[in-house]
């Protein structure tokens, strides 16, 4: 059973990596380069907050003499490998978590189970917190990263249980409290974002964030239909074995 649901997941990160990366390389990282040049020409543009840059930094370089440059891929090849890499070992874990939860709900992977328990997957970590926190281009303004990770998992983890308890329990006081929690995160508020000017129009914000939700629920539906399909395949010829 464990191999079974590994090498489902192997296969269904993989392919849900594949479509996701190429539409990832063809829809939003344009945005992203765009995106980096006017946050390049706005550091530019700004000589006061280089100042005081210099003045919170000393010479630029840290007590090792090696200049304090966070590293990062170069652009082309080694950029789109680094996020081809990123997408497979999410698309993977993904996957193991989607067949580790149909399990555990006492669901056969099937091709509706699995595609069902993928959408709900999307609504509790992209669509739920995106409605938050949409996803940000270089430059745009934003919280501290420890607080955004902290209501993002709060809300993700809140989302999927109350999914969970309606979709799944299926009673008036599951449903009741399943609504409560997804609800609450929203209503507590996602981190304030800091309000300062950004150079970058408001309509590449926008783009983006409408294309990276679309992105994520083809990575998810591509990711459900994917293991039930592994699912199946690799489970063909398992009760012939058992009897011989």
């Amino acid at each position: 059973m464990i191999i079974r649901l590994l090498s489902a997941a192997l296969v269904a990160g993989f392919l849900a990596a594949v479509v996701a990366t190429g539409l990832q390389l063809t829809l939003t990282s344009p945005l992203i380069l765009a995106a980096e040049r006017y946050e390049t020409q706005a550091s530019h543009e700004a000589p006061t907050s280089l100042v005081v840059r210099v003045h919170a930094h000393g010479d630029g370089h840290s007590a090792t003499g090696q200049a304090d440059t966070a590293w990062e891929p170069a652009p082309g090849f080694q950029r789109m490998a680094f996020t081809g890499l990123a997408t497979l070992v999410g698309g993977v874990g993904y996957a193991l978590l989607l067949g580790a939860v149909l399990l555990a709900c006492g669901r056969e992977p099937t091709v509706e189970t699995s595609l069902g328990f993928a959408v709900a997957g999307f609504l509790a970590v992209s669509l739920a917190p995106a409605l938050g926190l949409p996803p940000e281009l270089p430059g745009m303004p934003a919280a501290p990263l420890e607080t955004r990770q902290m209501w993002w998992v709060m809300t993700a983890l809140a989302t999927a249980v109350g999914l969970y308890l309606i979709a799944i329990r299926r009673v008036p006081i599951t449903i009741l409290g399943g609504l409560v929690l997804i609800v609450a995160p929203h209503l507590a508020g996602a981190p304030d974002t800091d309000h300062t000017a950004s150079a970058l129009p408001a309509g590449y914000a926008a783009q983006f964030a409408a294309r990276s939700l679309g992105i994520a629920f083809v990575f998810w539906a591509v990711i459900g239909l994917a293991f039930a399909y592994a699912w199946s395949t690799f489970g063909r010829g398992r009760p012939e074995v058992a009897r011989g």
